[in-house]
C-alpha cells in the first residue's frame, strides 16, 4: 500500500507551469514536514523544497526560489508543488517525502530527514 501518493506530472513547453500533489495518509502525513526532490537521468537525488509540519516555515533549493512553492492542506494530508516558469533543466521525476520524526523541525535539505518517499512522478520540459 503506497504511503505517498504523487500526482501532476506530464509533459510542458518551456516558460509552462504545472502543479504536483502528494497525498498522504494520516500516519505519513500529519505532524510531518514534507518535502520534494527530484531525480535526473544520471543524476543524484536532490532537494527542491520543504515546508514544516505546521506550514509556517518554507524551504526552497537556490535555483528553485521565485519559480516554485511549496504549499499543505492538513485537511487533505496533501502537499502540493506548485513550478513556473519551467525550464528544460527542470526534467526529472520529482518525489515527495515525509519527516521520519513527527513534530520535529530539522535538515529539511537532507534525504536522512524523511522516513517515508513516494513512487515519483517524471515532469518532462521541452524546449
Amino acid at each position: 500500500q503506497a504511503q505517498l501518493v504523487e500526482s501532476g506530472g506530464g509533459l510542458v513547453q518551456a516558460g509552462g507551469s504545472l502543479r504536483l500533489s502528494c497525498a498522504g495518509s494520516a500516519r505519513t502525513f500529519s505532524n510531518r514536514a514534507m518535502g520534494w526532490f527530484r531525480q535526473a537521468p544520471g543524476k543524484e537525488r536532490e532537494f527542491v523544497a520543504a515546508i514544516s509540519w505546521s506550514g509556517g516555515y518554507r524551504n526552497y533549493a537556490d535555483s528553485m526560489k521565485g519559480r516554485f512553492t511549496i504549499s499543505r492542506d492538513n485537511a487533505k494530508n496533501t502537499v502540493y508543488l506548485q513550478m513556473n516558469n519551467l525550464k528544460p533543466e527542470d526534467t526529472a521525476v520529482y518525489y515527495c517525502a515525509a519527516a521520519g520524526v513527527m513534530n520535529y523541525y530539522g535538515d529539511y535539505q537532507n534525504r536522512g530527514f524523511y522516513g517515508y518517499w513516494g513512487q515519483g512522478t517524471q515532469v518532462t520540459v521541452s524546449s
